[in-house]
This record gives structure tokens, sequence and C-alpha cells, in this order.
């Protein structure tokens, strides 16, 4: 860690304090003016340090990084994760290429500058310079997280935490010196514990090769990306923020489609097909089966379906009888299902486990209203259990207030992602079909 400091809310105390919460390995702090740092023994400089050092962690001021990089060269380090600012997203491109060089005559191995750096929930890597009661760190999980932008970075990643949701990597990139998101993706694609890519993305120099990364890894696992600087005053924020050319939105959104990304228009929308990705399986086809205990919210449900191309189309004659024998005469049997004001779980069980079995249906939306009389904390069981066996995805929608609120978050601890908004949740079952479309088109 170089720049480690003594000093309680300095980057490299914070940093430092990070890698101490659950990293294994050996932690070296390196600040020439320090004999000792949060207990561990301090060095003047990188070759002094007695042992093999694997990653330097750099959060120095940007004058001092090349040297600090000639001295991880004639240590032999092999990557360094470089905090540090000042480079050519202020104009000092010199000095970014002057540490370019430098790595590339040792052959190591970048991430960044200007950069938030990393977090791995597994080996626990945790170099972000955030102190941890400000910023969350999630939980483990499938959801790895590529972003070119500290400050996006260090939000999502506060939610992801606050929000309960699981993720495997995230990674702020910066400038990019040697490390990139083509890179980045090559290695995510082949990780074990990332179930799901998400990017915040501002820009590449290497187009040709992301889409060709990006399409590969697709085949195998999905890819959430966002970009940014789609109109021209953003482009112009994009070159000062990271010094990366935005390119225009067209040329971004047909790469996007070539290569099977699912885009995003929100950081919201990211997490919610992040969430569902990583937590169902994919539907076979766009049919969407719509379950309710409000009529009226199963009609805003299939304007929604429908305005994302989904189909709401009527239920199989097996699969109508089968609801309409455990529901009453005045239950509405088509789809949308309306179980109606009364309805308590059973109905839900009837409707859910009959749509399960429906060939002719691919997904479930399931509309739970918890402000109704008769349902209560049982209906989580029944949907939870059922979305442990289904082969199909299930989605839930629950508005309202706390009492809403409170189920919904016992939905999601349960795997159920569940949403407030029948539009965010028809947008994402859009999402995931269309991804299982460009899969299906690979084969």
């Amino acid at each position: 860690m170089v720049g480690a400091s003594a000093t309680p809310g300095k980057i490299g105390h914070v940093i430092l304090q990070g890698l101490m919460k659950g990293f294994r390995g050996a932690i070296y702090p390196v600040n020439p003016h320090e004999d000792e740092v949060l207990g561990l023994k301090c060095y003047k400089s990188v070759s002094r340090i007695p042992k093999k050092v694997d990653c330097a962690v750099v959060a120095v001021p940007a004058k001092y990084v090349p040297q600090v990089m000639r001295d991880c060269g004639k240590k032999g380090v092999r990557g360094a994760i470089i905090i540090s600012g000042g480079f050519s997203e202020v104009g000092n491109s010199e000095l970014e290429e002057e540490v370019r060089r430098i790595a590339a005559k040792h052959k190591i191995a970048v991430i960044g500058p200007n950069c938030l750096g990393v977090y791995d929930s597994y080996s626990m890597v945790d170099t972000l310079f955030n102190p941890r009661y400000k910023m969350e760190r999630p939980r483990k999980g499938g959801i790895s997280f590529i972003s070119q932008s500290g400050a996006v970075g260090a939000v999502v990643m506060d939610w992801a935490g606050a929000e309960g949701f699981g993720v495997s990597k995230f990674i702020s990139y910066g400038n990019a010196l040697n490390i990139d998101e083509v890179d980045l993706l090559e290695y995510l694609g082949k990780d074990k514990t990332t179930k799901v890519i998400c990017m915040y993305l501002e820009g590449t120099r290497r187009g040709k090769d992301f889409v060709k990364a990006a399409k590969k890894v697709s085949c195998s696992k999905p890819i959430v990306g966002i970009k940014a600087g789609k109109s021209a005053e953003g482009a112009k924020a994009v070159a000062s923020h990271t010094g990366s050319l935005a390119g225009s939105a067209r040329v971004w959104e047909a790469a996007f489609r070539q290569a099977g990304v699912v885009e995003a228009m929100s950081m919201p929308e990211v997490f919610n097909y992040a969430r569902v990705f990583a937590e169902q399986p994919l539907p076979k086809g766009n049919r969407v089966g719509i379950i309710t205990n409000g009529g009226g919210f199963g009609v805003l449900a299939t304007d929604a379906c429908v305005a994302n191309g989904l189909l709401v189309e009527p239920l199989s004659k097996k699969t109508a009888a089968e609801i309409r024998r455990k529901v009453p005469d005045y239950a509405v049997v088509k789809n949308p299902v309306d179980l109606v004001g009364d309805a308590d779980f059973h109905r839900y069980e009837a409707a859910i486990n009959a749509m399960l079995k429906d060939k002719s249906i691919d997904s479930i939306l399931c509309i739970v209203l918890f402000q109704t009389a008769d349902i209560d904390s049982n209906v989580i069981s029944v949907i939870s259990e059922a979305s442990d066996l289904a082969k199909k995805p299930i989605v839930c929608c629950a508005a309202g207030g706390e009492y809403s609120r409170l189920h919904s978050q016992l939905l999601e601890e349960a795997g159920v992602p569940t949403f407030s908004s029948l539009k965010a949740a028809a947008d994402t079952l859009a999402a995931i079909t269309y991804y299982d479309e460009f899969r299906d088109s690979q084969k």
C-alpha cells in the first residue's frame, strides 16, 4: 500500500484499513515518513520490502507515481492499482504516457489511474478509498460490476450493500492505462463466481475488440451495459472526466445489439436486470402469465408487457380448468388471472403451480397487493418455494407503503425479484427475454 497513512480520514489510511478488514495475505505499508502504520511495519519504498509483492496499491500525488512504478518494476511487481488522479483526465497526458511506458517496460498490469479501485467479496481485496461507515460493502454474490467512473461505482456499491444484493467483484478502472473494459470483460467471462456482468461505460479505444469480447462472453453469461455520454453535451463531459472518446449513441446501441449486451437506461435498471439474471432461470419465449388480486393492476401489467413486445395470451384450457377447480366462481380465470380482492395464499399457490406446468407460458409476473384483508405472509413462502423449483422466471410486483415494502424485502431475501413498479417488472422480463433470444441465435 504505497501512500499508507497513519492519519485517520486520509485515503492511504482508509485503503489500508479496508485491506486489513478481511484480506488474508501479507500487507506492506509504504511511506518514507512513517515507521509503522496501523500496527504494521512501514517501508520507505517498495524495493525495500524483503518478500515478494504481487500487487501495489498506489495512492500518492500524481507527480510521484512514475518513481513508484519504477520502484515496483525493480521489485518485480506485476500488478498495480493506481488510485491517484491528475493525469489525462485533467489534460496531463504526458505524465500518463510516462507511467504507461514504465508499466510496459516492466510488464506491470495496471488498473487506473484515476480510479476507485477494486473490491472482491471472496478474497476480500478492498482498495476502495471510501470509508465503510459511508459506503457499504456488499455481501458475496454473483453480480460483478465494471465502472469507468469511481463516483458511479461508489454509489452502486453503497446501494448494492444497502439493498442486500450479492456482488462478486467490483472494478473501477478510470483512465484505463493498460487494462481496459475489454480485458476486464474477458477476465470476468471466465470468473467462476461471476454470474452476470454489469458495465458503466463512458467510451472505449478498442471498439471492434469490445464487440468481439462482449459477444463471446454473452454466449455464456449475460452482460448488462449502461452507456454514459450519449448526448453531445454528455460526450464533452466524458472527455473531461476520464479522457475517453464517447462515440455516437447510435453506434453504441448497434454495438450492444451486435454483442448481445442488454442495455439499461438508468442505474436502477442495471440492478433490476442483474438481480433477475443472477436469481432466476431464463425464459424460453416471450409469453407472460400474469397473476393478480386486483383487476386494474392486471390490466396495467398487460399494457406494460405488450409495450415491451411481450405476449399476454389466453390460458390453455387445461391450465384454466386447473385454476378454476381451486378458486371461487367470481375469480377471473383468463390472462391476466384476477384472484380478486379476497384472495388468500391458497389461490396464489393454485395459479402459480398451474402456470408453471403450462408450456405456453414462458415467464410469470405475480402481482400481490398486500393491502387486502386476506393476504398474509404465507404468500411469501408459496412464491419463494415455487421460484426455487421453477424452470421459468418468476418476478413479483408489490406496490404500496411500509407493509408492502416489508414483504417485498422478504420476497427479495427469499430470492424472488420484487418491484414496486409494473413498468420496471415488465422492462426486466423483456430484458431477460431479449438476452435469451440472442443466446439462442448464436447456437
